[in-house]
């Protein structure tokens, strides 16, 4: 029986004609890694704002998790075709320093040495940045998910930044710290709840509550973007009338969370709530033309939001070398 090896005429027009076909991997364009590290920060500025994405490394994830509201074979199809694998999401951690006046936040502190190997490195990319990490006089909690607090702790369990003033949603951490959550929640999310918890508590992390509209420092707030968690967070920077959004986990997909806004995702506690808050951010930062930085985006993340039809597009932004 002869073998079929269709042409790539063929495999354009069947993929127009059925949106759903998953494209063989080799119709993919991945790219590997190099044989040495890629740089794992970037500057820029934003007004009078001095913005530094740091890297604490990555994640590697089923993509079953992704758009669990969907058609499994339209998630694959739509990941194929923005030349991303079907079977494995590969999520970049992009943390936002910000100096601004005398302030100088920092946004989640990553996994710190407890969650997985790939990631934790927020620290080491922070002295490769020429970044003090003792110099740094703020820290902005968006959640509590592993990779945004687990890096809280330093090895003898105490706050690995001393000497920062730490904020955290008071929604988030009343949620966090209910009397025998662990015991209520599903058996793969009881590991969360007791890092969340000893998170938390560490010794030397003087938490200050927060929510909608709070001031960390001058030009920086936080706003609540619910529905990932319960009281998930993102920081607002501000400064000669140019603004930029560090989303946190409220959108999570540089593409799915933009052009297919009702899917969510399996880590989104809320479904509703993440779909409200998401199409509510993307509204509002097409209007007034804000920055966005993405935490999970393609390294460094920051880009703007594009109305496409009656969905968005994630457009990366243009960067300028100095």
């Amino acid at each position: 029986m002869p073998v079929l090896r269709p042409t790539r005429r063929d495999l354009l027009a069947m993929a127009a004609a059925m949106p759903a076909l998953t494209l063989p991997a080799a119709a993919r364009a991945q790219l590997g890694a190099p044989a040495a590290a890629n740089p794992a920060h970037f500057a820029f500025t934003l007004g009078q704002a001095r913005l530094t994405v740091v890297s604490d490394g990555h994640l590697t994830l089923p993509t079953n998790g992704l758009g669990v509201n969907a058609d499994p074979a339209e998630v694959r199809a739509f990941l194929t075709a923005h030349f991303l694998s079907p079977d494995t999401n590969y999520s970049h951690t992009n943390h936002l320093v910000i100096e601004l006046g005398d302030a100088v936040v920092l946004v989640d502190v990553g996994s710190g040495n407890r969650f997985v190997d790939s990631a934790g490195r927020l620290m080491a990319n922070l002295d490769a940045a020429g970044i003090d990490p003792a110099a740094i006089t703020h820290v902005v909690i968006t959640h509590a998910h592993p990779d945004h607090i687990w890096g809280v702790r330093d090895d003898f369990d105490e706050a690995i930044l001393p000497d920062a003033a730490y904020f955290l949603g008071a929604a988030e951490r009343d949620f966090w710290m209910q009397d025998g959550l662990v015991d209520r929640v599903a058996p793969e999310m009881q590991q969360f709840v007791l890092g969340a918890v000893n998170s938390i508590n560490v010794d030397g992390a003087d938490w200050t509550p927060v929510g909608n509209d709070d001031e960390i420092a001058p030009g920086i707030r936080v706003i609540d973007t619910p529905g990932h968690t319960p009281g998930h967070l993102s920081v607002v920077v501000e400064s000669d009338g140019a603004q930029l959004i560090a989303l946190g986990d409220c959108m999570t997909h540089a593409y799915a969370s933009f052009q297919r806004p009702d899917w969510v995702n399996s880590f989104d506690m809320d479904a509703e709530t993440t779909v409200t808050t998401r199409k509510r951010l993307l509204d509002m930062a097409a209007a007034d033309r804000m920055a966005v930085l993405g935490y999970h985006f393609p390294f460094p993340g920051v880009g703007h939001v594009m109305r496409d039809g009656d969905a968005y597009r994630f457009v990366p932004a243009l960067w300028q070398f100095g």
